[in-house]
């Protein structure tokens, strides 16, 4: 079978799951077209012009299924390019617009939001990553048409639940360790592990560290993840704050040093506003780490309720106090002996997740016409 793969805004995410869809099925032919990860707006909706006009011998090879990301300008792209009307497309939502917090310093366009529409109605298939993710795409669509003036057919959402379904970004099998007892003597080790970003509501991790400080208990902080050119302030004064309980800081440089911090790290912690599935929490329990998250977003249904914190969006003090009891609990049980045992995610692995997603390419690809 013949496959176009189009990645329109090849984030991290996007990369690790296009790059494990292509690894986990070699005896399919790939074509795969990606696009850097910068210039956000330009990126979502100039995709279609680059690609329909740059690489047009490449579009118009002749595929049995088309997979694209949900950055994709889907109905543009398929406008621009007659040939891939005719192929049936599968599209894979990592997130969507309509659920994603902004800055206040962001321009509020609702560019980004019509465009996931659009795209999701031009496919055959939507899939996305967490019932999260669906149910606040379909829900957003909902109350952007209520918002449009006129001419609004009926039953868009409707035709959109039909077509979709949820289906997780599969974890590596490189990514289960057997958790290991390097600190087994030591004090509680945290880690936090996500973008250094506003989404990711790094104050109040910061926060309920200093609450934690307040009780009396000891703990070692591993702050770890991908920055950007603009850090949010908080990171440079608690860099200073937690001086004497940063055990790492900053961006981990080999995989195998990353891999082995989790794998010897006690806790990771989401403090996210925003997180469709959260990948970066699910690598750190398949290394055994025990997951301490807000109860929101995509987290209730995918860990027990005994791993989820009460969740204050509105009210991050609160929040974050009720973090620091969550931790300063786990602190007691390994003073005491007692094991953190994380949660089997083994479920959500390639190995586990390959026949469903073979499911929906063979399916798809099967009903191919474009050699009529």
């Amino acid at each position: 079978m013949k496959i176009l793969l189009l990645s329109a805004y090849d984030a991290m995410s996007h990369g690790y799951w296009r790059k494990g869809l292509v690894d986990t099925f070699p005896e399919y032919d790939w074509t795969v077209l990606t696009l850097t990860p910068r210039y956000f707006n330009w990126r979502l909706r100039g995709n279609s012009l680059s690609w329909a006009l740059g690489e047009r011998e490449v579009l118009e090879a002749g595929y049995d299924l088309l997979v694209c990301t949900s950055m994709t300008d889907l109905s543009a792209l398929k406008g621009m390019m007659p040939a891939l009307s005719r192929i049936p497309t599968l599209c894979y939502f990592h997130e969507n617009q309509f659920a994603y917090p902004q800055a206040d310093t962001q321009h509020k366009s609702v560019e980004p939001k019509i465009l996931n529409l659009y795209t999701a109605l031009a496919a055959d298939q939507v899939l996305f990553n967490t019932a999260y993710n669906r149910e606040t795409f379909l829900k957003g669509v909902d109350q952007l048409l209520k918002k449009l003036p006129d001419h609004i057919p009926p039953g868009v959402v409707e035709r959109l639940r039909e077509c979709s379904a949820v289906l997780p970004v599969p974890l590596p099998d490189v990514v289960f360790k057997q958790h290991s007892s390097a600190f087994l003597d030591e004090p509680l080790q945290i880690v936090w592990n996500h973008r250094w970003e506003y989404d990711k509501s790094p104050e109040r991790f910061f926060q309920a560290l200093g609450f934690l400080k307040e009780k009396g208990v000891s703990f070692k902080v591993h702050v770890v993840g991908q920055s950007f050119r603009k850090v949010p302030e908080v990171f440079a004064s608690a860099k200073v704050e937690f001086a004497d309980e940063i055990g790492s800081w900053g961006y981990v440089e080999t995989v195998e040093e990353y891999r082995t911090l989790l794998q010897s790290s006690d806790v990771v912690v989401s403090t996210a506003i925003h997180d469709f599935q959260g990948i970066a929490i699910l690598e750190a329990v398949a290394a055994g780490c025990y997951p301490l998250v807000p109860d929101r977003l995509a987290y209730p249904e995918l860990f027990p309720a005994r791993h989820r914190y009460g969740s204050f969006e509105n009210s991050p003090e609160k929040e974050a106090r009720l973090l620091a009891d969550g931790l300063a609990e786990l602190a007691a049980m390994k003073a005491g002996g007692e094991e953190l045992a994380a949660p089997d995610v083994q479920g959500l692995s390639w190995h586990s997740l390959r026949p469903c997603y073979q499911e929906w390419l063979e399916q798809l690809g099967s009903t191919s016409y474009r050699s009529h």
